[in-house]
């Protein structure tokens, strides 16, 4: 008897251990957690145009766009552009532009920011000229080919010309910026902006931009660009108030 009450007690313990084993094997497993936000990512792009003939002329573009991204809610981005051409010896062009966007989402669409931009232009007789704002951005359009977001601020405006002195006011900004996958390995993207100053709202700069980057590896593009860039009201009537830029460029994203 001793036996077999242990015999029972053994098969009684393997049922329930088999039955346990089967209900957990039936158990879904959990969803896998999202991938981590990718951190440090962006491009760098460079061009070069050189002729030589009945005239001399060389034109170099350098820019760059770096984005920060963490599982928090903010956002990181800065973007710049450097254009420099000679001619016979002669600067026909010197620009650089730079500007820094930090954000904060406040849904998936819709973030505040605070940026500052930067721009020093030979040409159009801008010494510098510096503007910090804050504003508030939207994604209108949002998904895995197309992205249209808009965004408007305020802020202030410091703009130097030469031989005069640094004139700073409010100012007011807005700008879109469009992007969309042709296929997948082609893209095309356009943006445009505007920034008033607020003691003379005819003073302002105008920024259009539409390009296309076609894939040459998973790493490299090649990309072409026209910029236009429109200052309202120059500092002297010599100097022209729009400028058209065609660029052509090589870019390593990482």
């Amino acid at each position: 008897m001793l036996i077999m009450s242990r015999v029972r007690i053994a098969l009684t313990i393997l049922t329930l251990s088999f039955t346990s084993v089967s209900a957990f094997a039936q158990t879904p497993a959990p969803a896998a957690p999202p991938p981590p936000p990718p951190g440090w990512n962006g491009s760098f792009g460079a061009g070069l145009a050189l002729t030589q003939g009945n005239s001399d002329t060389s034109t170099i573009n350098i820019a760059h766009e770096v984005t920060f991204d963490s599982a928090s809610p903010y956002q990181f981005r800065s973007t710049g552009l450097f254009i420099r051409g000679d001619s016979e010896g002669e600067t026909i062009t010197n620009r650089l532009a730079l500007d820094a966007r930090l954000s904060r989402k406040l849904s998936d669409r819709t973030s505040v920011f605070a940026q500052a931009q930067y721009l020093s232009d030979e040409f159009k007789a801008i010494d510098y000229l510096i503007s910090p704002t804050v504003g508030v951005a939207h994604h209108l359009v949002k998904n895995d080919r197309t992205q249209f977001a808009v965004d408007a601020g305020v802020g202030l405006i410091t703009e130097k010309n030469p031989g005069l002195e640094a004139n700073t006011s409010g100012a007011l900004t807005a700008g879109q910026t469009f992007k969309h996958k042709l296929t997948p390995t082609a893209e095309l993207t356009q943006r445009a902006s505007g920034l008033w100053a607020m003691d003379d709202f005819d003073d302002a700069l105008y920024i259009f931009g539409i390009g296309m980057a076609a894939n040459i590896t998973a790493q490299t593009q090649l990309k072409a660009e026209l910029l236009d860039t429109f200052k309202n009201r120059p500092p002297v009537a010599t100097v022209q108030k729009n400028d058209v830029a065609i660029l052509l460029s090589v870019v390593y994203k990482f």
